[in-house]
């Protein structure tokens, strides 16, 4: 019970390095916590063989993280594949068009500012203008004729990163859009809930209008799972890095389950877990989603649940330095590119998927079938 390291830390000096703290200074609760969180990306789910999907909710966007930590992240190869809410990428198009979003102060008389034509995220203002100069972008480019059709919320967000790189080329703007590096690096973005936001709205309007542009919300359940399938099959790993909560952690959570218990495909969870919250699980804000908790879900392999980290920190604060940490002790990754390979792994899905129904189908009707005409 003693065998842990003595808590013996050097006096900071003033020189150390986000490291050299994290390493040396984050010892006991939730700094020891993202101490382990930030060793075990590092050091074990930044692997040759382990996929990452990652989770984002809260307004991480309009304070400047998708610039300063999501896309260096995705360049390094840190991250293949992405859940998001849709305000978050709708918010990140606003840097991409040029757009500004300002510091300013929870503490202000919001009546005012709407007076004014200023929006408010807690301290973060901007000119109203800008959503609806955003929305105006997005009706137009959403009327093109490779978006009338039905689509996962991945492709949907591909072709609308090739526009928005395009419009960066031509403001002279570099690795200020997630959306833009994304397509780059060919990193799929899924949207847990794409009626949730300014995008899904704006697609609803023109719906009114005739055009066809529409989210096909099976493909992106099939598709995530797809990519776990995969990412598991011989001796690869699936980690997952949650930052916040919501529907996106659900979505990112339940490609196991949707493998395993929809499916019918032998498999065992996640191997890597590490979530950055600050909600409760007593009140049912962390349901389904604690390590332990999810192992009973099939969402998380049992024998990897002491790979699993939970930080109860903002991820405004933790993120940042988990970047920071991972980009200095870690080379980057060769891109995964799992955009190009949603054809092929879907593929693969379906094999697995058919395989497992015959296998069922051969067996006896047991007591756990459901007659559905009862």
């Amino acid at each position: 019970m003693l065998s842990g390291p003595s808590i013996d830390p050097k006096p900071i000096a003033g020189a150390e390095s986000v490291t050299d703290l994290v390493d040396g200074a984050f010892f006991a609760y939730n700094a020891g916590r993202l101490r382990e969180a930030c060793q075990l990306f590092t050091d074990e789910m930044l692997a040759d063989d382990c996929t990452v999907g990652m989770s984002l909710t809260g307004a991480l966007t309009p304070a400047g993280l998708g610039m300063s930590t999501i896309i260096p992240l995705i360049e390094a190869g840190f991250v293949d594949w992405i859940v998001s809410t849709g305000a978050n990428l709708y918010h990140d198009m606003h840097f991409a068009l040029g757009y500004s979003m300002h510091r300013g102060t929870p503490f202000v008389d919001d009546i005012e500012l709407r007076k004014n034509g200023v929006v408010r995220i807690y301290d973060v203002f901007f000119d109203y203008k800008v959503l609806l100069q955003t929305d105006e972008y997005l009706r137009q480019i959403s009327q093109r004729e490779e978006f009338q059709r039905s689509m996962s919320s991945a492709e949907y967000h591909y072709i609308l990163g090739g526009f928005l790189r395009e419009r960066e080329k031509q403001l002279g703007l570099t690795h200020k859009s997630l959306l833009s590096v994304a397509h780059e690096c060919s990193v799929p973005i899924y949207t847990s809930s794409p009626g949730d936001s300014s995008i899904g709205m704006n697609i609803a309007d023109l719906s009114l209008e005739g055009y066809l542009c529409a989210f096909d919300v099976s493909a992106d359940v099939n598709e995530t799972a797809a990519i776990v399938l995969d990412a598991k099959q011989g001796t690869g790993k699936s980690g997952v890095l949650i930052v916040g909560g919501g529907s996106p952690k659900n979505f990112v959570l339940q490609t196991e389950p949707q493998i395993q218990e929809v499916l019918g495909i032998e498999e065992k969870g996640h191997d890597f877990f590490i979530q950055m919250t600050d909600a409760r699980v007593d009140s049912g804000g962390l349901s389904g989603a604690t390590p332990g908790e999810a192992v009973s879900w099939g969402k998380i392999d049992p024998d990897r649940l002491p790979d699993a980290v939970v930080c109860y920190i903002d991820t405004t604060i933790g993120l940042p330095l988990m970047t920071s940490y991972a980009m200095t002790k870690r080379k980057p990754r060769p891109l995964k590119r799992l955009y190009d390979r949603r054809g092929e792994l879907m593929s693969k899905l379906k094999k697995a998927f058919e395989a497992a129904k015959e296998f069922r189908d051969s067996r006896p009707d047991g007591d756990a079938l459901i007659d559905v005409e009862r």
